[in-house]
């Protein structure tokens, strides 16, 4: 039974040996001195009034696209408060069960209202499944979604040129892609989770704008925005081995990590194992750069460097001065977490 007594017990014994019991992220909470603390969830009638505008980070030289909307969205200044535990609003944009309908409802629209004003248009988003699948949006986009605003189609990718959409991907970790042609404004959105890139879906999706609108990769401009980057995306000897087996340049996305561990390092016996040398749990992670691995991508897909930005910034790690997440991070916050939406879209007229 998990009594304060039971409890201050087992942190005597941790800490006899340099452990500490803090504070950890779960689905149902949080751990705080021991005890779980249920988060307070964003209920209809009281949803937090945020006098800031919504979190945007905007693609530098971008604005001289005066027809292009486009962003992505980080956590700040919304409706919600179920992902944090206190009473600041946070910009959580996507439906995932957790949060209210009402919160999520009125980010969306703060969101968009935020990216383009009355010219942004409609918000069409698809029910992402990590697959190579390219939705092509047309005018028949009023059947893309539900009463409720939530997608219908699947897919990862979604290319249009009808003005007055907005087409938007979620991410909470993944890498989000947007691309515009800047000659005939055919506009793109890409979701890009380590299986999307394994199918190379931005250079499947590039091909499907070339194929549908005949836009010329001389003509594109691309973002890759707020992902995680390398520093904390680590992964299994089967992803790399499935990169390895489909990519020239695989060697340089992967890097190995030692973390440093003090308890493993002041106490080295106690993380002894009967195994063979070699096959040991204990050794270095291997890391992931998705966010190059898509730059490759449009790069092979015809892009010049010099018109591909990379915002840069990891989800999981990236912090504001005060300490708090910028971002919703998947690995970062054990699953429970919130979504953010890279947009873009030509305005209406």
């Amino acid at each position: 039974m998990e009594t304060p007594e039971a409890i201050a017990w087992v942190d005597g014994l941790f800490a006899s040996i340099g452990l500490e019991h803090g504070r950890r992220s779960t689905r149902s909470g949080t751990w705080a001195d021991g005890f779980r603390v249920k988060p307070p969830k964003s209920s209809p009638g009281k949803l937090p009034v945020s006098r800031k505008a919504p979190g945007i980070e905007r693609v530098p030289g971008w604005e001289k696209y005066s027809w292009l909307n486009a962003g992505f969205s980080t956590r700040l200044n919304g409706a919600s408060t179920i992902y944090n535990y206190d009473d600041r609003g946070e910009l959580n944009l996507g439906w995932n069960g957790e949060d209210s309908v009402e919160a999520v409802a009125e980010n969306r629209r703060r969101f968009v209202k935020a990216i383009g004003g009355k010219q942004a248009g409609e918000l069409v988003t698809i029910r992402q499944t990590h697959t190579p699948i390219v939705q092509v949006i047309g005018a028949e986009h009023t059947a893309l979604c539900t009463a409720e605003g939530k997608a219908v189609l699947r897919g990862d990718a979604m290319v249009t040129r009808q003005k007055g959409l907005l087409l938007g991907v979620q991410t909470a970790d993944c890498v989000p892609v947007l691309i515009a042609d800047t000659k005939k404004r055919v506009v793109a959105a890409f979701h890009a989770g380590w299986r999307g890139t394994l199918a190379r879906i931005v250079e499947r999706g590039v091909g499907t704008m070339r194929l549908q609108f005949g836009s010329r990769p001389q003509d594109l401009v691309a973002a890759i925005g707020p992902s995680i980057g390398s520093c904390c995306y680590s992964v299994g000897e089967e992803v790399k081995f499935e990169f390895d087996s489909q990519f020239a340049y695989a060697p340089k996305l992967f890097s190995e990590v030692y973390d440093s561990d003090p308890v493993r390092d002041k106490y080295p016996l106690l993380f002894l194992t009967a195994r063979a040398p070699g096959h040991s749990p204990i050794g270095p992670q291997i890391h992931l750069d998705l966010q190059e691995a898509n730059r490759r991508q449009l790069l092979d897909a015809g892009l010049s460097a010099k018109k591909i930005t990379v915002m840069g910034e990891c989800t999981a790690c990236t912090r504001l001065p005060n300490g708090n997440r910028k971002y919703f991070s998947h690995r970062g916050e054990s699953g429970f977490t919130g979504r953010m939406l890279s947009v873009i879209g030509v305005q209406q007229d």
